[in-house]
């Protein structure tokens, strides 16, 4: 996970091919116990999360524990189909690596995921987060419906106003809406729960994000 890449984008054109199907037959997650590749429930909605290194992302959202369904480390936000986690890091995909998370929002409200994404990462760094360097380890936020687009640009200019009062500078996050999201390779699914003792370049900037704290 210690690969310095170039911190440009690479366009459209100058992208990797990649290809029609996926390369990944997804089990069963290792905290859930459930099928990561069943249909969710009614009920249950999905946002992605780009924090830098998916490790420790994907941790943080399963450690949340109830009301979280399912979660998975991926690739999204770039141009190729179906990307090998080699061709991500080559940094000629476009993609950067994300956790998708699946959630009951009647347990687990959207803004305790705004807050965990937002205290733990340092989203004002561009193409990098801490020694991970690279267009694959961006910050970016990708939501699913009206609801959370609403609840993810107030959270973010909350944030970034609590950032500056602290001497930080702009977000950088890459905010939008969902993106094709392509599972990684099963090694890197709850990697951090099978590898405890495994790298993890998650940190925040130590500053409160002023949104979900009466949750």
């Amino acid at each position: 996970m210690f690969f310095r890449k170039s911190p440009t984008m690479p366009g459209a054109a100058d992208a990797l091919a990649g290809r029609a199907t996926p390369i990944v037959a997804l089990g069963e997650h290792a905290i859930f116990k459930r099928d990561m590749a069943a249909p969710a429930p009614d009920g249950i909605e999905t946002a992605l999360f780009g924090m830098g290194c998916f490790w420790g992302a994907e941790r943080k959202f399963w450690e949340l524990g109830d009301g979280i369904w399912l979660t998975a480390a991926g690739y999204a936000g770039g141009f190729t189909p179906n990307p090998t986690y080699e061709e991500t890091c080559s940094g000629r995909t476009g993609h950067t690596e994300v956790v998708q998370v699946m959630y009951d929002p009647a347990r687990m409200p959207f803004s305790r995921l705004l807050q965990t994404f937002w205290e733990n990462h340092d989203p004002t760094q561009g193409m990098r987060q801490g020694n991970d360097v690279g267009t694959q380890y961006r910050s970016a936020l990708f939501w699913t419906n009206p609801e959370q687009e609403t609840e993810v640009l107030a959270s973010k200019a909350a944030y970034e106003a609590a950032l500056r009062k602290m001497g930080h500078g702009s977000i950088t996050t890459e905010i939008g809406p969902s993106r094709p999201f392509y599972p990684a390779e099963l090694y890197h699914q709850q990697y951090l729960h099978k590898n405890p003792g495994g790298y993890c370049g998650i940190g925040g900037t130590g500053v409160s994000c002023p949104v979900g704290l009466g949750h």
